[in-house]
């Protein structure tokens, strides 16, 4: 099949991309490595939109948060992302996770059967020189296009470290010990409000657990990856640990709102896992993410409340990301300066997290439409949750310290100063809807 763009990387961003042209009537190339002889060090498998770290699309709140604003604005403009978790969410409290194998296998399908689709397994080394291409091959990218891209841009990649959770079978878990339950009982769109398995500690228990994180034995780095910093927003448990012993109970071991069935009060810290597939067999260790070794890993692990017993279907590891300096080297439309038939999508321009890296997928195959339609589409206003998104990566953020971000209202133009603060969030949400639809309604069916 001839093309009419060309995609690089079939992860989330590169998905939606293909996705969002094919559905515009384009002819899509989707070139994906995985498949096709190799394999990145995170991803287990060769299915598109593969979520590695973590199974959760985070809080689904389209009212007061702003990655649940996003979830609603990618709904409204077709996107294959959220239709495919919708279909395989599992209960999660009030954020929207998913069943990862069958989520990423429903969007695999989803392109494969589209017409104007090919999927293409090979790696691609070289940034194409002519072409419309949207390049989306995430933080792993592979070492020969890291180094085009490296020439094109005339500028070091830079980089961060990303941890991942441990995932453990369900019925290794002693429920004897601990109990289903959401914070404050909350109830999601599914769910009971007992969307956790929480295992407990009190004080003696959490203090000799944080000095083993602390005193593990953990993952050795290279000298090239001395230097290379942390996500804050992915920070591994150990890190956080060496910050300070009770930094842990302010974070994803934090007891409040939790009330132990069998004493009546919250526990002193806990640890919470989350559903991790549609049967229940699997649970994710929210906030887990470690760079401990394995063996380190069962020995500590296996000292959690609950966990005695228990068996891993996933240990966690560490992996280093890169991304571009965004600022400095893309326009507004995600066009690379020094050579505009390309534009960059996903985590490789420093956005943070699943749904960020589909969102500016979704937003560069827009433009990328509507160039091939030989029309102009302005950006989407920066007080919605795309536009505030986007004018982080390309020049709200000052690239000599540019950082991956996840969307947050602090990204979004501040509201009259006679809002309260109880209803800023609210205020941020009515009024990025408005402009979403104003948007879509100027951009002449291009956006619609």
């Amino acid at each position: 099949m001839s093309y009419d763009i060309h995609i690089i990387g079939g992860g989330l961003a590169g998905s939606e991309a293909a996705w969002q042209l094919a559905e515009a009537g384009f002819r899509v190339r989707l070139s994906e490595m995985r498949g096709g002889g190799d394999m990145t060090p995170a991803h287990q498998g060769d299915a598109l939109a593969e979520m590695v770290c973590s199974n959760s699309f985070r809080s689904d709140d389209g009212d007061s948060n702003a990655v649940g604003l996003l979830h609603r604005e990618m709904r409204t403009l077709g996107s294959i992302i959220m239709r495919e978790a919708d279909v395989y969410k599992v209960p999660a409290g009030s954020a929207l996770a998913v069943d990862r194998d069958l989520f990423s296998g429903g969007v695999t399908h989803a392109l494969e059967n589209h017409p104007n689709i090919a999927i293409v397994r090979e790696r691609v080394d070289v940034l194409p020189s002519e072409g419309l291409t949207i390049v989306a091959t995430g933080p792993l990218t592979a070492a020969g296009l890291a180094a085009s891209i490296g020439t094109a841009t005339g500028k070091d990649a830079l980089a961060f470290f990303d941890a991942i959770a441990p995932i453990v079978y369900r019925e290794s878990i002693d429920m004897d010990i601990a109990w289903m339950a959401s914070r404050w009982d909350k109830v999601g769109p599914i769910g009971d409000g007992k969307d956790y398995i929480n295992c407990p500690m009190d004080k003696d228990q959490y203090h000799a657990f944080v000095q083993g994180l602390v005193d593990g034995d953990k993952t050795d780095f290279k000298q090239w990856e001395k230097d290379t910093p942390y996500f804050e927003g992915c920070m591994p448990i150990e890190v956080m640990a060496e910050r300070g012993t009770e930094t842990l109970r302010f974070g994803p071991m934090k007891g409040v709102g939790l009330d132990n069935p069998r004493t009546g009060r919250w526990p002193y810290a806990v640890v919470q896992l989350r559903q991790d597939n549609a049967l229940g067999t699997l649970w994710n260790m929210v906030g887990f993410q470690t760079k401990l070794k394995h063996a380190a890993q069962v020995e500590l692990f296996r000292t959690i409340p609950g966990l005695e017993k228990a068996e891993f279907a996933r240990l966690g590891g560490l992996h280093r990301n890169s991304f571009i300096r965004s600022p400095e080297l893309l326009d507004r439309q995600l066009r690379l300066k020094s050579a505009p038939h390309i534009r960059f999508a996903g985590q490789i321009t420093g956005c943070e997290g699943y749904v960020e890296s589909a969102a500016i997928g979704l937003i560069a195959a827009r433009f990328a439409a509507a160039e091939l339609a030989g029309r102009d589409l302005a950006p989407p206003p920066p007080d919605t949750a795309l536009g505030a998104l986007l004018g982080h990566i390309t020049g709200g953020a000052d690239a000599a310290s540019y950082q991956p971000m996840n969307v947050n209202f602090g990204l979004f133009p501040p509201l009259a100063e006679d809002v309260r603060k109880k209803d800023r969030k609210l205020g941020y949400t009515a009024r990025a809807r408005a402009s979403l639809a104003e948007w879509i309604k100027q951009a002449d069916g291009i956006a619609g």
